[in-house]
């Protein structure tokens, strides 16, 4: 008997509801195959290499495939294809600049495991001051440190429950309504209620202050990462070095100091009613200043609850301050670096951070056991527990960013070897006689429309390479194009997936996408404007040579026969 139409269609329906990633993680590869199929047909290498790129990069974006397992296809298919050897691709899985952001994880977790980043929100709170625009200013400041030092992602992640915290203060003492009236944003029965436009505010705050920490230094955020392997990569005799602290220099001033402050000015005027003393949201601040005073007192007590540093906090703080200055002065450029001092082979900075972590393994949480080493029994009959424990690093570290850093790097190498670059060089012909400032806002333009609906760091291995390449082509030194496309992509604020501090804040305090992207307009349009401003004011003063395409990229263009 046939199968009734009707139910025919619902099982369809069904099927491509829940089984549309397996569906296009065959169709996708199966649609781009001709590019393979003329590579093979032609022997040509930048076909082959093409065709892993087109099919990697939609598997990225539709995350058809976990995009940490889409990571690692070109550990298979580089060789396969006959590109580039094993032994290569799986060195560039863990190089130098992968292992300086691992480390750069594991000195969070260090800090989150001893309740290090607690006791110093608190504080800086307690100095600031207890009014809900001053604990936000509060909160914004400890985030944009703590981005600086940590991966942006681990930073909002420590600053979320503190936040909670503090509302749920809030709201016990009736300082202002945290939480929106079913009349504001109607919420289903039984499921949680939507944050107020304040409390959002410092939900989102934390999320963009931890970004725009992350832009000031190398080991910030992925992207810095992928840009730093990916420039050393395709340009390795550029005279213009990516060290930490030139790096720093660039970023500090205008995209950290300057966007923060232009970012939290315009988070108050949206939604803390700054300038706007009669609207509602500014009646409401008006009246929880008058009860700050209570609100000041419960956070000193939470602070006085936590008692004086322990032994465990005073290592982890002293091997973070250490980590801060071994990362400054590795090769600072206006004075020799430590590296420059040891007379030994080249060492890069994740010698030095790992020798920290490696000492946070050893060292324990206090030193009590020294009495009982000349002293009688009875003995203590427990270990001492070291500065940071292996299981809680193992349970709780991002290990696919390491695969996902290592897959953008292996791609960037492939196109070197194959000639994609020339490929792609060749389709920007167009670009050639167009004024520097045009090619900026082009390419900045563009890496912020791909960072709207994708993974930063994704959009950051695709575009990069891309831009390298461009570079060359239009001849203007790669710094001008990469750099402030690199940092660009990491200030998108709109939507969840557009950075991993947008997703996790919104996820934690169940914040609507709508509302996200309301708070997202301004800032977005602030980082825009401060990139194109620090690329051609304070960025031409820190590396003097962008003025003009350098000898090095001359000659690199030349072999490469673009």
């Amino acid at each position: 008997m046939a199968e009734p139409e009707e139910q025919r269609e619902v099982r369809l329906g069904r099927c491509c509801k829940y089984h549309w990633r397996g569906k296009l993680a065959v169709m996708i590869p199966t649609l781009t195959s001709p590019i393979l199929i003329l590579g093979f047909t032609y022997d040509r290498a930048e076909y082959k290499c093409m065709y892993l790129i087109v099919t990697m990069a939609l598997l990225w974006i539709t995350e058809a495939l976990p995009i940490y397992v889409t990571s690692m296809l070109p550990i298979a298919f580089l060789p396969l294809f006959g590109l580039v050897e094993t032994p290569v691709v799986c060195r560039l899985y863990f190089t130098d600049t992968i292992v300086m952001f691992l480390g750069g994880l594991i000195m969070a977790l260090g800090i989150e495991y001893c309740n290090l980043h607690t006791r110093i929100a608190l504080r800086v709170i307690r100095i600031i001051g207890g009014s809900p625009r001053r604990l936000f200013v509060g909160l914004m400041s400890v985030s944009v440190f703590m981005g600086l030092w940590i991966s942006n992602s681990a930073g909002t992640a420590m600053m979320c429950p503190i936040v909670k915290a503090v509302i749920n203060e809030m709201d016990v003492n009736n300082i202002f309504p945290v939480y929106m009236t079913q009349e504001e944003e109607p919420v289903e029965e039984g499921d949680p209620p939507h944050p107020s436009k304040v409390s959002i505010a410092f939900y989102v705050g934390v999320a963009y202050a931890s970004t725009i920490g992350g832009l000031g230094t190398l080991i910030g955020t992925g992207t810095n990462l992928v840009f730093k392997g990916i420039y050393d990569q395709r340009f390795p005799t550029s005279t213009e070095e990516i060290t930490f602290a030139n790096f720093m220099f660039y970023t500090i001033p205008l995209l950290v100091i300057c966007n923060i402050t232009l970012v939290i000015i315009a988070l108050m005027i949206t939604h803390m009613g700054l300038f706007r003393p009669n609207s509602k949201t500014g009646q409401r601040i008006k009246e929880a200043n008058l009860n700050r005073k209570l609100l000041e007192e419960v956070l000193r007590q939470r602070h006085i609850d936590l008692g004086p540093m322990s032994c465990h906090e005073i290592q982890v703080a002293i091997l973070f301050c250490v980590m801060i200055l071994l990362l400054i002065t590795h090769r600072p450029g206006f004075f020799p670096g430590w590296s420059d001092l040891l007379n030994a082979q080249q060492v890069r900075s994740s010698a030095g951070l790992l020798f920290l972590i490696l000492l946070m393994f050893a060292l324990p949480t206090q030193y009590t056991f020294f009495k009982y080493c000349c002293g009688k029994a009875p003995f203590p009959g427990q270990t001492l527990d070291a500065l940071l424990a292996w299981k809680f690093v193992h349970d709780n570290i991002s290990w696919g960013l390491l695969f996902l850093l290592g897959g953008g790097f292996a791609l960037a190498e492939a196109s070197k070897r194959t000639g994609v670059n020339v490929m792609i060089a060749k389709a920007m012909q167009f670009l050639i006689g167009m004024p520097s400032i045009a090619v900026q806002i082009i390419t900045i333009l563009l890496s912020m429309f791909f960072s709207v609906f994708n993974s930063n760091v994704v959009v950051a291995n695709i575009i990069l390479p891309i831009l390298c390449e461009m570079a060359l082509v239009v001849e203007i030194h790669p710094l001008i194009l990469t750099l402030p496309s690199c940092l660009v992509i990491s200030m998108c604020y709109f939507l969840p997936v557009s950075s991993p501090p947008n997703a996790i804040v919104t996820d934690y305090a169940n914040i609507k996408t709508k509302h996200l992207a309301c708070c997202g307009v301004l800032p977005t349009i602030i980082g825009f404007l401060l990139i194109i401003l620090n690329t051609n004011t304070w960025g031409m003063l820190i590396f003097p040579a962008v003025n003009t395409f350098p000898d090095w990229a001359k000659e690199i263009k030349n072999q490469s026969n673009i």
